[in-house]
């Protein structure tokens, strides 16, 4: 069975042969680890099916994660970063005042991605080749709530569902249009997943009341989710923080597969929310990494694997290595359990 289509069968609940896992490895870990992390890459082919040799630029940061600079985005937010390596944050919000929204306007997705541009004959001739190598396809979604704040400030937009104004679903009606045009972009090349990323929660609960999601952004959910499910793409959908009070909303949407963060959600309430319903592609303690044991790896490893692991699919795992801190002999540790429990 190759990749594409094991993952296809976790999805759907169609006993794949191994759980699905991968390890993303942020932009500061390579600067810090280089060869020798390359060698950990080397010897876990099963993780890093696709990784080459030498394609890793371990100094050149790309934009956003440069310490010390201000960067604009083709939104128009400006994003500011202090440790180089790690993703800044929008420090600058085109709409922090609504005066400015009449005159908005929002990126060309036939030549822009958010920090650079799009090539859609590049993107097509990818999509085939892949096609053709059984590879699985996906297609970037791009942000869909956490796209609101960046715009009009975290304080801003909170205070905006509060208060209700009219405005607010005028911007939410500009970003579900823009995001739709891409979508049926996306579709129309026959990609096997869309993939969104939508971070709605703290680690405590959602940044919103459920009843405000409900009312001003699963509409926006359903439209995009369900026009993927229709066309046959699955939707995989990455969301950080305790998002348990609305799972059944992302079912009821048409989500495919959902990221829930290990910490925040626990074991057991992503077994209680997830298991037997929706594919948990499990994002693991990215925040114990650094302090852990390599023991201590293996053991939360197998511990999500025997809690959520079902013969009829529907678990992935997700290690994110993003800090600088984070040991060598941990990473791994992620990796060998990896291959230990998701491949046995």
């Amino acid at each position: 069975m190759n990749a594409r289509e094991n993952w296809l069968r976790a999805v759907e609940f169609r006993c794949p042969e191994w759980i699905p896992c991968r390890v993303s490895i942020s932009p500061i870990c390579w600067k810090r680890y280089r060869q020798e992390l390359v060698k950990v890459v080397l010897a876990h082919p099963r993780i890093f099916p696709e990784f080459i040799a030498g394609t890793v630029a371990y100094d050149a940061m790309p934009p956003g994660y440069r310490s010390g600079e201000y960067y604009q985005d083709n939104w128009g937010c400006v994003w500011y970063n202090t440790q180089e390596g790690m993703e800044g944050q929008v420090v600058g919000h085109p709409l922090a005042d609504w005066s400015a929204l009449p005159t908005y306007r929002l990126p060309d997705f036939n030549t822009q991605t958010e920090r650079g541009s799009r090539d859609w004959s590049k993107i097509e001739q990818e999509v085939r080749l892949r096609k053709a190598n059984q590879q699985l396809t996906n297609g970037d979604g791009e942000r869909l709530f956490d796209r609101l704040y960046f715009l009009r400030g975290f304080h801003q937009l909170m205070m905006d569902f509060a208060e209700q104004p009219p405005e607010l679903p005028r911007l939410t009606r500009m970003l579900e249009e823009y995001e739709m045009a891409l979508v049926r972009r996306w579709l129309g090349l026959g990609v096997d997943v869309v993939s969104f990323h939508t971070d709605l929660a703290t680690q405590r609960g959602l940044m919103i009341s459920p009843a405000s999601f409900r009312k001003y952004i699963k509409p926006l959910y359903m439209h995009l989710f369900q026009t993927c499910r229709q066309a046959g793409a699955h939707v995989a959908l990455s969301t950080d923080g305790r998002v348990l009070e609305i799972v059944d909303d992302f079912i009821e949407c048409g989500v495919s597969v959902h990221d829930p963060q290990l910490r925040a959600n626990t074991l057991d309430g992503i077994a209680r929310a997830y298991k037997g319903r929706l594919c948990a592609d499990v994002d693991l303690d990215r925040q114990g990494f650094p302090f852990m044991t390599p023991a201590e790896i293996r053991q939360q490893i197998k511990e999500v694997v025997k809690v959520m692991g079902n013969p009829q699919g529907g678990l992935m795992l997700l290690a994110a290595v993003y800090g600088a801190d984070i040991p060598l002999a941990n990473i791994q540790a992620i990796c060998d359990a990896m291959e230990e429990f998701c491949f046995s």
